[in-house]
């Protein structure tokens, strides 16, 4: 492949993931050895590859997270979408307010506080 070519592929393979819609939700980092999970939401789930990277270099914001993925190490951790938000095409649709709900129903259903996750209970 020539170099003008790869620059065209290159091109192309940007306009593509430009094109494709984004889709906003709810994921968890879920520590497979205690079972222990990290809940929250975006509104990109294309960047949860981001998410890993995060963890890899020990930049997560939850300290807990991050002293057990240092301590099991990265191949301990999952990274899962638990749901993807269904965007409402008709009439007005906040999404911010859609996928904070989405994420406390989550939050709720499976309560990833105290010895289950890495969450703190809100006061």
């Amino acid at each position: 492949m020539t170099k003008k070519e790869s620059n065209q592929r290159r091109q192309e393979l940007q306009q593509i993931y430009k094109e494709t819609k984004k889709e906003s939700g709810v994921f968890q980092i879920r520590n497979t050895v205690n079972d222990k999970r990290w809940i929250s939401s975006t509104k990109n789930l294309r960047s949860l590859n981001g998410k890993r990277m995060e963890l890899d270099m020990g930049k997560h914001m939850n300290n807990a997270l991050q002293m057990e993925l240092n301590e099991f190490g990265s191949s301990a951790f999952e990274v899962e979408v638990l749901e993807v938000l269904e965007v409402k095409e008709t009439g007005y649709f906040d999404e911010d307010d859609a996928l904070k709900k989405l994420e406390d129903k989550w939050l709720e259903q499976l309560q990833p506080y105290d010895d289950r996750g890495y969450h703190k209970r809100k006061p």
